[in-house]
């Protein structure tokens, strides 16, 4: 929590994480993206004493997104980057962040130039190997356009999933210039999963109670039908469908699920196949995920 903003999932037990992070390990997964404000820098922590020794495991980290006196807020200056990466450095355990990125800098930001020299300054340093921009939500073309046009970073963390598809302009522009995509929200804070109905209930500390709303939910229910529909034709889950659609777009680089428990890890590893165009694009025409968009963007 900050002050009275919930920027967590509820309340989170070390043991499980760790014993999350190690099942990933162990299946495969080689990738991990975190944030310095994710726990307040406690996600990097536990990263740090699980795989942070493991050079074969790349993380990636943002910087940007910042508690102050109990509120929250963003701080994208120069100065205040080149610290915080050095704090990051130091809970992850590491000489060198694999992908650090601008934790949602909007063009006034880019603009100003601060956060670039910063970025620019680390990669020469060898404080970071590659930089990007985690962009917004819901306008994503405006920031990303900035650096493609000129040429500054290396990649993007983008929204895409089933229903927000707003950056697949993005993606296909970015791929063209060499650019790694990584795909976040896969599951859309869970909605995807299909395992919430109207009576869910999230606790307070979960950022989910006040976007995942009843009317969302009954929303999605019925937007979502036909597209479920291809669970049946794939024989696969609504998790499988959901992820399998994200990786079955070329350019995307990796998914970022989230994976909270050991049982996560199956969840959301197994069983991902690539869909054949035709579905592909019966997804992406899906007149009915407009409306769901539209009420998704005013909860925020």
């Amino acid at each position: 929590m900050i002050g009275n903003t919930s920027i967590g999932w509820g309340d989170a037990d070390d043991s499980v994480s760790t014993k999350a992070i190690y099942a990933a390990q162990d299946a495969g997964i080689n990738f991990f993206d975190t944030a310095d404000i994710y726990g307040l820098g406690h996600s990097e922590e536990l990263l740090g004493k699980t795989i942070g020794a493991n050079k074969e495991i790349l993380i990636a980290s943002k910087v940007g997104n910042v508690a102050r006196n109990n509120q929250f807020t963003t701080d994208y200056s120069k100065e205040y980057i080149v610290s915080a990466c050095e704090q990051s450095l130091r809970r992850l355990k590491r000489d060198t962040i694999d992908y650090y990125q601008l934790h949602s800098a909007r063009l006034p930001q880019l603009q100003q130039g601060d956060c670039i020299e910063a970025m620019q300054l680390l990669e020469q340093q060898g404080k970071i190997r590659y930089w990007g921009l985690s962009l917004n939500t819901f306008d994503p073309i405006t920031d990303a356009g900035w650096l493609l046009q000129n040429k500054l970073g290396n990649g993007f963390q983008l929204v895409f999933n089933l229903i927000n598809q707003k950056a697949l302009p993005v993606i296909k522009q970015a791929a063209e210039n060499g650019y790694g995509i990584i795909a976040r929200m896969p599951l859309q804070f869970g909605l995807l999963t299909g395992k919430f109905d109207n009576g869910v209930d999230f606790a307070s500390n979960d950022h989910r109670k006040n976007r995942l709303t009843p009317e969302i939910i009954n929303s999605a229910n019925k937007a979502l039908e036909k597209i479920w529909e291809l669970c049946s034709v794939y024989n696969c889950s609504k998790t499988q469908l959901a992820l399998s659609f994200i990786l079955s777009c070329p350019e995307i680089s990796v998914i970022i699920p989230g994976i909270r428990t050991p049982e996560q890890v199956t969840l959301n590893t197994k069983g991902i196949f690539r869909l054949k165009p035709e579905h592909t694009r019966v997804i992406q025409q899906e007149q009915g995920l407009d409306e769901l968009m539209k009420l998704i963007q005013q909860q925020g």
